[in-house]
């Protein structure tokens, strides 16, 4: 791995994980001294994070975190619903042995961080990333991910949501209950369903937006 692609993994993660707020300036002389590194390097790296949707260049502002407009989320919430449909729609019809019983503990972990908003989102990733794996489609399982990291830090946000989390934690449990027993059609409604924001949902993620630090 080149120091480049090493530095946008970093950033990247520290997008992900919520370290690095949406909206925030990315500045190449304070990276590149962050990092001990010369500007060339975090220079590839944002413009490797730009194709990926989680930097943009604004007007007068340079580089930031990106932060889209209210329609455009709703188009990826809306992508990403219909992925994670087909993810567990193939889960339920090839599940394996090793898929129930990683599901089954994924889930377990998930209850157990239930009273924890970012330990909870931990669990909540890898959950997610074993549908993906389950779903013996090793392409739309790196589509899977590769968008769900993009809509991280806005999923993160949702779970801050007064009673988000047990909402959540009963939605996992129906997601899982659908693909141990093979019922593809129920399992891709109820991740569909899951992953979708509608109404208040969408209205408090926006809020959340608008002011970061309150959420």
């Amino acid at each position: 791995m080149s120091r480049a692609q090493d530095l946008r993994q970093t950033i990247e993660d520290e997008i992900v994980e919520g370290r690095l707020a949406l909206g925030a300036r990315l500045d190449e002389v304070q990276l590149a001294a962050r990092f001990g590194v010369s500007r060339t390097p975090i220079r590839e790296a944002l413009l490797q994070l730009a194709v990926s949707g989680l930097v943009e260049t604004k007007p007068r502002r340079g580089t930031i975190v990106s932060s889209p407009e209210p329609h455009n989320l709703v188009a990826m919430f809306e992508t990403m619903a219909e992925i994670e449909a087909a993810c567990g729609r193939l889960a339920a019809r090839r599940l394996g042995p090793s898929d129930r019983d990683a599901l089954e503990a994924a889930l377990a972990a998930c209850a157990a961080a239930s009273d924890d908003c970012e330990a909870y989102y931990a669990e909540n990733y890898v959950f997610h990333g074993l549908i993906y794996r389950a779903s013996r489609n090793a392409f739309l399982a790196e589509q899977a991910l590769t968008l769900h990291r993009r809509l991280a830090p806005y999923r993160r946000l949702q779970l801050r949501v007064r009673q988000r989390l047990p909402q959540s934690l009963a939605e996992h449990r129906a997601i899982v209950e659908a693909i141990l027993v093979g019922d593809d059609a129920l399992a891709a409604d109820r991740l569909r369903s899951h992953v979708l924001v509608q109404g208040d949902r969408f209205a408090d993620l926006v809020a959340g937006l608008r002011a970061p630090d309150a959420a």
